[in-house]
């Protein structure tokens, strides 16, 4: 098991390094039930982290739960190390949940990284889970903007022209959102699922609600731990 709190940027580059052999980005033909969507808050100077995921039914997107998580991180804030502040509170609340989902949404990056190792990626290598990335800003990649229509995407390539994710339309005339596999799904099905979580709202309902969860929590207006709604 990793110790985050003692590792430095080097080693944590070689970690990475080193994940990227067991990354699968393969497609996820298994029926999903469950869907789940993951955000992380926390003030870059602070070394407290709040976690949330949130579990809905799939496809109909109705909420079951969430599980919310504080933590204290040592691990600094650098910019495509992201990951390791944020993913031993998500390991936390993950372990609290009563059902495990068919799919993890995270809010952030899979596969379109510098070294393919975002959140969700990393994540998802981790605990040998399906995961998805959706972030709301390119990290990583070249694009060419999609047409301002709900439903618009084009795909987010690397400077060898290998394609790591799409770069959806996710609202009529809104910034677009960045859509890459995390692990154990492809680039293909990754949008589709994401497409199929689209309410109205910019972000796609899996992180949305995780988003408004963690805010909540971290103003103190919902409790620490596993809730059903």
């Amino acid at each position: 098991m990793i110790n985050y709190n003692e590792l430095t940027v080097p080693e944590a580059t070689r970690i990475q390094r080193e994940m990227q052999n067991e990354i699968q980005i393969v497609p996820h033909t298994d029926p999903v039930n469950y869907i789940a969507g993951a955000d992380i808050s926390f003030n870059k100077f602070s070394t407290t982290v709040y976690a949330g995921i949130v579990l809905l039914q799939f496809p109909s997107l109705l909420p079951v739960g969430y599980s919310l998580v504080k933590k204290e991180v040592l691990f600094p804030y650098v910019p495509g190390f992201l990951a390791f502040r944020e993913v031993p509170a998500l390991l936390d609340a993950w372990e609290q949940l009563p059902i495990k989902p068919d799919i993890l949404v995270v809010d952030g990056h899979g596969i379109a990284h510098p070294r393919r190792l975002g959140i969700a990626t990393h994540f998802g290598v981790l605990t040998n889970q399906p995961t998805i990335g959706s972030a709301k800003k390119k990290l990583f990649g070249n694009y060419e903007e999609p047409a301002p229509e709900r439903g618009s995407y084009t795909p987010l390539t690397d400077k060898q022209g290998q394609v790591l994710g799409s770069v959806l339309r996710s609202k009529n005339n809104v910034k677009p959102i960045f859509v890459s596999p995390g692990h154990l799904t492809d680039v293909p099905g990754s949008l589709h699922i994401i497409q199929q979580c689209l309410k109205g709202y910019r972000l796609p309902e899996p992180t949305r609600l995780a988003h408004n969860a963690v805010n909540q929590f971290r103003l103190g207006e919902i409790p620490v731990g596993w809730s059903e709604l």
